[in-house]
């Protein structure tokens, strides 16, 4: 009888199995169809780990990354036409969305001098993103004094396709070089690393594997905004599913969604290998972070100034708390949140408890991290206020009204909005006053249902920091101090 139930749950596994294979098929069938040059290239000139042993300087990795743009240019660019239908097209040559035809292509690595530098700061963009989401940062940084360097991290820049290949391993590797290559360029002075989404996973990846290996270059301070430290738990399964897109026929499975390619310096269909990486990242970093307390080694850590929107429908925001600042000592660090704007957060409209993780931090014992709270000053009140405690402690202390306030209707921050600011001509919350150019800050396009491909979504999120002022000037005291102790 137990051999005949085991055969059966066997069969049944096997009929589940393939039935999973043919829905695959059914699905990935319709969206192959969709599959674009930009979803499909393969690229031999990205930078591999282990497998670019002539790539042994940052000034190497800009000589490939050439290399790696003239190939876009002509698999990709150059099998796509022009004309008003490709005016939204990022690539299409001479389109508002090439991103050539802005000042600076961010899509690439850049490297701004300082003459006497304080220090030097790295910048890593998260996944699918580009430099440009750092670049206001890197910009205002460099005229502060310091080096600063906006690493464009494999995968990224190029097209979508550049993504479904590379390894968060790869990633990694580029770190490193660009943080040697700082390293020397301003010792003694301190690096510090400005991570953003998975570029914060990848700066801790850094600052653990220095703590181990001392010939690594030492990270000054961590600055993570919107940082990855988990994610979804769906994202585990993602590798099983890239790996069937690999097969014939089967290629729309390398895609969590496929849209129009509008943005110049962010791909907007996601490869299914991104949150494969980002999960593999995500869970090496919290293992090691765990296991430095158990040795009782957190204190090696740098100090942390974590910055994130209480809402942030990307990455887990409890996990910065349990897989992070929670495992490390009183060891200088602090976590900056903003609230939900609470003078138009009507329960009518908004789900019953819309932020959660603020009635976490409200509500949990002291921590061994300093706490400020960026919120209304009351719940009907327009002014906003920083409120902060310091580590262990129970009662917000101090308390600095800022000059900004909440925009007309916007409700709350997104996990792509903290490190852009409002003038940014991109994103920010005005259209630049050149007819013509490209503005994807403000959108709203009306129609019925089904006729446009882009979800509603895309329209309503948030993509710049009204309160980005009071973040960089944090920011910016926050490198300063490690500075000053030299």
């Amino acid at each position: 009888m137990d051999a005949r139930k085991g055969q059966r749950i066997a069969w049944l596994f096997v009929a589940l199995l393939v039935s999973s294979f043919i829905i695959a098929l059914l699905v990935s069938s319709r969206t192959s169809s969709q599959l674009e040059p930009w979803h499909t290239v393969t690229f031999t000139e990205e930078f591999r780990a282990g497998k670019s042993d002539y790539v042994q300087s940052f000034n190497d990795y800009l000589e490939l990354e050439e290399r790696l743009f003239r190939e876009l240019e002509d698999e990709v660019n150059a099998q796509v036409g022009t004309g008003p239908e490709r005016a939204l097209l990022r690539y299409s040559r001479g389109s508002a969305s090439d991103p050539d035809s802005f000042p600076v292509n961010y899509n690439r690595s850049f490297e701004l001098d300082a003459d006497a530098p304080r220090g030097a700061v790295l910048l890593i963009h998260g996944m699918s993103d580009s430099p440009y989401s750092l670049a206001a940062i890197g910009k205002l940084l460099n005229g502060d004094g310091y080096q600063v360097l906006g690493l464009r991290v494999p995968g990224h820049g190029t097209a979508p396709a550049g993504l479904t290949r590379t390894r968060w391993q790869d990633m990694a590797a580029a770190v490193r070089i660009a943080m040697d290559h700082l390293g020397a360029k301003v010792a003694p002075y301190p690096v510090h690393i400005i991570g953003y989404s998975n570029g914060a996973a990848l700066a801790l990846n850094h600052a653990l594997s220095a703590i181990e290996d001392q010939n690594r270059t030492a990270v000054g301070s961590l600055i993570l905004i919107s940082p990855a430290i988990a994610v979804t738990p769906a994202a585990a399964l993602a590798g099983t599913k890239a790996w069937i897109g690999r097969l014939p026929g089967l290629g729309g499975l390398e895609y969590t969604q496929i849209l129009p390619e509008f943005d110049p310096f962010r791909y907007n269909s996601f490869p299914t290998n991104g949150a494969t990486q980002t999960h593999k990242l995500t869970r090496r970093v919290a293992s090691r972070i765990s296991r430095l307390q158990r040795e009782g080694r957190g204190s090696a850590m740098p100090p942390i100034l974590v910055i994130k929107s209480t809402i942030d429908a990307t990455v887990s925001n409890d996990a910065v708390i349990d897989a992070l600042l929670a495992h490390l000592p009183d060891n200088g660090n602090e976590l900056i949140v903003f609230d939900i704007n609470r003078s138009v957060a009507k329960t009518s409209v908004l789900v019953a408890n819309p932020s959660p993780f603020t009635s976490r931090l409200l509500d949990q014992p002291p921590q061994p991290f300093a706490l400020t709270f960026v919120s209304n000053a009351a719940p009907d009140s327009e002014v906003i206020v920083a409120s902060r405690k310091g580590p262990y402690e129970f009662e917000f202390a101090d308390q600095t009204q800022l000059d900004t306030q909440w925009p007309p209707g916007v409700v709350s921050l997104s996990h792509i909005a903290l490190p852009i600011p409002p003038n940014d001509p991109l994103y920010g919350r005005y259209p630049p006053e050149e007819r013509g150019q490209l503005f994807l800050g403000t959108q709203s396009l009306r129609a019925e249902r089904g006729v446009i491909r882009i979800p509603d979504n895309w329209f309503t999120r948030q993509r710049y920091n009204p309160f980005f002022p009071y973040m960089y000037a944090r920011i910016l005291e926050w490198i300063d101090a490690p500075s000053t102790d030299e």
